[in-house]
């Protein structure tokens, strides 16, 4: 059975981004990136691979385009 993992832009300042996710839609997880040292964090401290796929999408994105995407899925 997959695992679709979807993240949503919450909020953005000039040294941070935040980005709520979770599986199946239901965004109860938040993600920590500091802009200046790129250091991506799980608020709950849990780092698992629903978090690391979320955190991949977005730093390729960010990467690519150079800004930070409203929201990215990931499916497995």
């Amino acid at each position: 059975m997959g695992m679709m993992v979807v993240g949503r832009k919450v909020a953005e300042t000039a040294d941070e981004v935040r980005y709520e996710f979770g599986l199946d839609r239901q965004f109860d997880r938040t993600l920590r990136i500091d802009k200046h040292t790129k250091q991506i964090a799980a608020e709950n401290g849990r780092f698992d691979s629903a978090a690391g796929a979320v955190a991949a999408k977005i730093k390729r994105a960010w990467q690519e385009q150079g800004e930070f995407p409203p929201g990215v899925a990931c499916a497995s």
